[in-house]
């Protein structure tokens, strides 16, 4: 049974006050006796109990058992369970290898996506965070600008480039949540996946009507399901082969996104004001 402190609860602050302390952590009491941990090992602790138990193991008591302090210290560094979950997908978005801002488009997605994959593999608590809500956080900003640099100046449309990321990221974490789900399945039931479906031949053989499902017949007499992805793998190729074939049908002819220079010249020092500039000569 997971523990909650009343404090765990507590309403997190309005506006930019709950994520300021992401990119600017508070500084050391410089008064009383040194600090028994810090709001890093607290963070890390954290992180450490939700990749082993999952994020409702993680409790601001849980945490400070883990670290063998009171529960009351740690509030000192870190406000609410809220806090600490903000700055626990910030650090864990630490770990996302981001591609190489010079790689071709096609080649920085897959590599971004694989990277994606690998992140949500080993913290595989963040498939249950919503991803509508995700902390205004530095590293999780990093990641998203990453992405969208890989087909902002593609041709596609401002929110073609948006859409496109968001579809990549569901297709990634369907294939990170099977993963968990299998590693749940060889955990529970002590079979691992090739044993599991090599069991199953009786079926097959015995119970498997051809006639009935003569489409998936046809593709497993071509050999298609022998290359089909497992939990383990990510296969995005035909994801990537339909985003290629969307910026050739665009041909460069929508709305090109402006630039950022354009957006600071005709808006101010606001990036958001790129709205209001007029691309019909970009």
């Amino acid at each position: 049974m997971v523990e909650i402190d009343p404090a765990d609860n507590t309403a997190p602050p309005a506006g930019g006050k709950r994520f300021a302390p992401l990119w600017e952590p508070p500084p050391a009491p410089t008064r009383g006796r040194p600090a028994r941990v810090n709001r890093t090992q607290i963070v890390d602790a954290a992180v450490a109990i939700a990749d082993e138990r999952g994020l409702d193991a993680v409790s601001m008591r849980s945490v400070a058992r883990a670290l063998g302090v009171g529960t009351m210290t740690l509030y000192s560094h870190v406000p609410s369970r809220d806090h600490l979950i903000d700055a626990m997908i910030d650090r864990a978005y630490a770990d996302f290898a981001l591609p190489d801002p010079d790689l071709p488009w096609r080649t920085a997605l897959e590599t971004y996506a694989r990277g994606y994959f690998s992140l949500l593999r080993s913290h595989s608590w963040l498939l249950t965070v919503n991803t509508w809500r995700m902390p205004l956080a530095p590293h999780v900003f990093d990641a998203d600008e990453a992405a969208f640099r890989i087909l902002v100046d593609t041709g596609l449309t401002a929110n073609q480039v948006v859409e496109t990321i968001g579809i990549v990221r569901q297709a990634v974490s369907g294939f990170a949540r099977a993963a968990a789900a299998e590693i749940a399945d060889e955990r529970d039931q002590g079979t691992d996946y090739e044993a599991y479906w090599s069991a199953q031949t009786d079926f097959w053989e015995n119970t498997f009507d051809p006639a009935r499902y003569p489409t998936m017949t046809r593709l497993w007499t071509m050999g298609a399901f022998d290359d089909a992805a497992t939990p383990f793998d990510l296969r995005i190729g035909a994801l990537l082969d339909t985003i290629e074939l969307l910026i050739e049908r665009a041909g460069g002819s929508g709305t090109a996104v402006p630039s950022f220079d354009e957006c600071v010249r005709m808006s101010g020092p606001d990036p958001a004001g790129c709205a209001d500039v007029d691309t019909a000569d970009a």
